[in-house]
């Protein structure tokens, strides 16, 4: 590979002069990452709030008997997550599970990752099955509400067509008196209690038998359509502003990227510049 290869002294200037604006960009981009952490705690503080106290400023309140609870609204019941949803694991019992036969035909089949990566619903695919993969898996619903319970334990959205998944996701289906977007608010506050409920192992992993007899609240339904509203309004306000600050992270990224080509290849002359910088730091 050939290589530019400035004077020494020229060399000397560039990665003087790189270090300190790429020193400055890194602490940006730190700040900036600071700002999203923040948000997400704050999404997360808001989402157990509404989720286990109510949205009335002033509730009677009541001991929940349960530690993570604690104290809630006076009419609402603890209730097992079992008594909320019915809870349906996954199927891919083909093994290997990456048999290149299985794949590339109509069914669209999604994994842990497509969870990760949505916001709370699952628009799109990025794997599909044919009829022999189809046939050693399940298909659910769309509305199905999933959540990963391996790797990524917790993490939740809801299904926006019928898809297949294996058994490290399980779906949840509502029953009589539980609304469907409440559950998953409900479930994502919970997301603490199923990882201590994960047993220690190579890699954590839950069930449906460690799931089911979790205990957790359910207020009315006509709250719990509230609490789903309030809660779809202001952590989309909240995604709104994380996705504004890391398109802009990733600007100051690849203007790092930029800025350390154009330096090293002798697009910009960093000398006078490492220059000025010398002698305004003399004369201090």
């Amino acid at each position: 590979m050939h290589l530019i290869h400035p004077p020494l002294d020229e060399q000397r200037a560039i990665a003087d002069f790189l270090d300190r604006e790429t020193g400055r960009i890194d602490a940006l981009m730190e700040k900036k990452q600071r700002q999203i952490e923040l948000l997400q705690e704050k999404r997360t503080a808001l989402i157990s709030h509404a989720v286990t106290k109510g949205l009335g400023p002033k509730i009677k309140m009541k001991d929940s008997g349960v530690e993570w609870l604690g104290k809630i609204p006076m009419h609402w019941e603890v209730k097992k997550v079992k008594f909320l949803a019915e809870i349906l694991r996954g199927k891919f019992s083909h093994r290997p599970r990456n048999d290149p036969q299985l794949y590339d035909g109509p069914y669209p089949f999604i994994q842990t990752g497509d969870i990760v990566r949505a916001n709370k619903y699952i628009n799109d695919y990025q794997q599909t099955l044919n009829e022999l993969g189809f046939a050693v898996s399940k298909e659910f619903p769309r509305g199905t509400l999933v959540m990963s319970i391996a790797a990524n334990i917790g993490d939740l959205a809801i299904l926006e067509f019928p898809a297949c998944f294996p058994d490290s996701i399980v779906g949840f289906f509502p029953k009589t008196q539980v609304d469907l977007n409440y559950l998953y608010y409900n479930l994502e506050s919970m997301k603490q209690e199923l990882k201590i409920t994960a047993p220690l192992n190579t890699q954590q992993n839950l069930n449906i038998e460690r799931i089911g007899p979790l205990k957790t609240v359910s207020p009315p339904i006509n709250e719990q359509r509230q609490i789903a509203v309030f809660l779809d309004q202001e952590t989309a306000k909240m995604e709104d502003l994380i996705a504004k600050i890391q398109e802009s992270i990733d600007k100051l990224k690849e203007y790092r990227t930029a800025l350390i080509s154009a330096a090293v290849t002798g697009r910009i002359d960093v000398r006078e510049e490492v220059s000025r910088q010398g002698a305004k730091f003399a004369k201090k």
